[in-house]
């Protein structure tokens, strides 16, 4: 079809639309179409429906991000049945469409938005009459749908937004309640790192961060500052909720902060500005959680079961790196001067049979797990109820569908239209909310009764302080209502296991061998670094304290902040960087001039500086030397904090100009510091150029004897 055509046809139907209305089939069609809009929810309110609440109201922004102008956006508010199975509220949270009606007509945001325009979106649905009395307690899916017209397109569904409603009570009628199961509820509050931030901390030198946007965390409005504020606002507004806080803590982040307190600096050399927003965030979190349920996690939130792949220079486990990820309790009491539960360990990914026996020899006897990754011996039962793993280990399930809501999932591929909780921070907290009211037996007809819960949300939380708030604020609504009661970790943990279980197997593709094979090589490399220092009298500085800074950082290699992927070349940066830092400590210095040998046997002179607080055992290695023959290579002591120069003695093989490249190597073949050229002259010949000059002289001898004997033959008259 010609352009002009199309464009009157695109008028015909804009006008067809304007008159009538879109075709109701066009409205509710939910078939794949390419994400022209993006729907951004701001606010939802109530976040529990009760018998008090008059209305539902809904506000976001809708944004044109294609490329095309959208002729007459508008929206509607949708709702599905009542969610009665575990089955329906999973498929629901997936992201997957449900039968829906609609509670609104459509009205209109905006008469077209041309690409990279928003409009506001604003709904309210009144709940009095026979809408809201329809309503019974239970859990309810909503869709916030927006329709509209493509420039040279018809009428379709381009934005939605999927999530749940919770509702305690009929509107409008007291009586109609949900029924008071009263379940056990106690919350996980994480206290982690986005990500591993630092760059480099060389022994007695200032942190580097790879950035800044800690900082930003730390101060009002960013993510680390937010959880902390929520947490003390529900301490102090609802002890039932404040008390069933149990706070997990990534023992690499508390000492990162601490570390910022005292001055730091961003990756370029840029002094980093977050020095005051670390210390009063440091004093905030030692107020909220002292005297308050704290377990450890990971150091670094290490990935355990990739930790423990990562092998020393004698090809076997090391052992040590395992041992620096559970040693979190002391980090927490160093930094906060409390007392960590004893032997609680939440750790992330999933734990294989080697680190469910390291976590065990680390003095833990319960590991927090994610529900749907314990199975009951021998079948595919999901385990509910905490159960014993192998070496004794007890495992305390999490709530797995509470997870998923909080967390929140990617829109299905048939539904690319559709925003979930995976991008949206209200819809995760929200559907979060619903899931616990669900897990806690509201509008089940399974027989469920609702047992004891912990609740888990994502490790790497990130949501607002209004968002956090509505969640604690919603979950001291469910507990007013009798739906939970309020409950502590250690009262959960007070029950007798059901059983025994395994954990099924983690999500990374490979294992985690990769990351695990490149930290390996540098885990070798810092064990040649070890090897070769030794205690400097003046300085009395172990070794293991300059090479402690790259055993951290392997381990920070292994976190689970870098995803199923492993993201190798992200997780060994850390190392790398500390390694170089040591090494380019101990260095050959680059010579101005150019050396001339006075013989063809001469010394040559090496200056080698180790700026490092301890001695150093090396070899100067001697590469790229063509022409010259040098001696085998000795140990060679390098004292601590000054410069020496050694003498290596080479042999010139010829005359002329030299190169050669000097570098420093330890016993085990670890390099140090930068590689240096030298320049040398010759004047002298070396045996080889005598060898080969006196053949030449004899072969040419004898090709002149033979030429003046023929010579003297022809002058006879012989024959040659």
């Amino acid at each position: 079809m010609k352009r002009p055509a199309a464009f009157l046809l695109s008028l015909l139907i804009v006008a067809a639309t304007a008159l009538f209305g879109a075709p109701a089939g066009a409205q509710e069609n939910p078939s794949p179409e390419p994400a022209r809009l993006r729907l951004d929810l701001g606010q939802l309110a109530p976040r529990l429906i009760t018998s008090s609440d008059q209305a539902i109201t809904v506000t976001g922004t809708v944004t044109n991000t294609g490329s095309r102008r959208i002729v007459k956006p508008m929206a509607r508010l949708q709702i599905g049945e009542r969610l009665a199975s575990p089955r329906a509220m999973d498929s629901v949270l997936a992201g997957n469409p449900v039968q829906d009606t609609p509670l609104t007509d459509f009205s209109l945001l905006a008469e077209d938005l041309e690409p990279g325009q928003s409009a506001q979106l604003n709904i309210t649905v009144p709940l009095t009459g026979p809408r809201g009395a329809a309503l019974r307690p239970g859990v309810y899916p909503l869709l916030v749908n927006v329709n509209g017209t493509p420039e040279y397109g018809g009428p379709a569904r381009l934005a939605a937004v999927s999530l749940l409603m919770p509702v305690l009570s009929t509107p409008g009628h007291a009586n109609n309640q949900a029924a008071q199961r009263h379940s056990k509820l106690a919350v996980l509050w994480p206290i982690t790192d986005s990500t591993p931030h630092i760059q480099s901390a060389p022994f007695g030198v200032p942190m580097t961060l790879t950035d800044d946007s800690l900082a930003d965390e730390l101060s009002p409005g960013g993510r680390l500052y937010s959880l902390v504020s929520a947490a003390r606002a529900a301490q102090e507004n609802n002890q039932k909720i404040g008390g069933s806080l149990c706070f997990a803590l990534d023992p690499d982040l508390l000492r990162t902060v601490d570390a910022m307190r005292g001055g730091y600096r961003v990756n370029g050399g840029v002094t980093g500005k977050g020095a005051d927003a670390a210390s009063n965030w440091l004093a905030s979190l030692r107020a909220l959680v002292t005297g308050r349920c704290v377990i450890p996690l990971p150091f670094a939130d290490a990935d355990l079961a990739t930790l423990g792949k990562i092998r020393g220079a004698d090809g076997n486990p090391d052992a040590g790196l395992m041992t620096t990820a559970l040693n979190g309790t002391a980090t927490i009491r160093q930094v906060l001067g409390v007392e960590s539960q004893t032997g609680v360990l939440w750790p992330g990914g999933t734990p294989d049979d080697k680190a469910l026996a390291a976590i065990s020899a680390g003095g833990f006897q319960t590991v927090l797990t994610d529900s749907a990754k314990l199975k009951a011996g021998g079948d595919d039962e999901t385990v509910t109820g905490a159960a014993t793993l192998s070496d004794g280990l007890r495992a305390q399930p999490t709530n797995s569908m509470a997870t998923a809501g909080l967390t929140g999932f990617a829109p299905s591929p048939q539904t690319p239209t559709t925003f979930s909780g995976a991008s949206q921070r209200a819809v995760s907290t929200q559907n979060g909310l619903a899931a616990i009211a669900f897990e806690a037996g509201l509008g089940r007809t399974d027989g469920s009764t609702g047992g004891p819960m912990l609740i888990a949300p994502p490790r790497r939380w990130d949501a607002t302080t209004d968002e956090l708030n509505a969640f604690l604020s919603g979950l001291g609504k469910l507990t007013n209502a009798g739906v939970t009661a309020g409950s502590t970790l250690t009262d959960l943990l007070s029950s007798t296991p059901e059983g025994s279980a395994s954990l099924v197997s983690g999500t990374r593709s490979d294992g985690g061998a990769a990351v695990a094979d490149q930290l390996s090589s540098l885990d070798q490399d810092s064990a040649g670094l070890l090897s070769a220092m030794q205690v400097d009298p003046r300085n009395r500085i172990e070794p293991g304290a300059i090479v402690g800074p790259v055993r951290d950082a392997l381990v920070r290699g292994s976190s689970t902040a870098f995803g199923p992927s492993g993201a190798s070349s992200s997780a060994s940066a850390n190392a790398t960087a500390e390694l170089a830092a040591i090494r380019d400590q101990v260095t050959v210095e680059q010579p101005k001039q150019t050396f001339a040998l006075a013989s063809g046997s001469s010394p040559l002179p090496v200056y080698v500086h180790n700026d490092l607080p301890v001695g150093v055992t090396a070899q100067i290695a001697l590469k790229n030397s063509m022409g010259i023959r040098p001696e085998k290579a000795k140990d060679l002591l390098f004292p601590a904090k000054g410069g020496q120069t050694r003498y290596v003695q080479i042999e010139a093989l010829r005359a002329g100009h030299l190169s050669v490249d000097v570098s420093l190597t330890t016993p085990s073949g670890t390099d140090l510091g930068a590689t240096a050229r030298f320049e040398l002259t010759s004047t002298e010949y070396g045996p080889i150029t005598i060898i080969v000059t006196v053949a030449a002289g004899c072969a040419l001898l004898l090709l002149a004897s033979r030429r003046i004997y023929r010579r003297i033959k022809e002058s006879r008259g012989g024959t040659p």
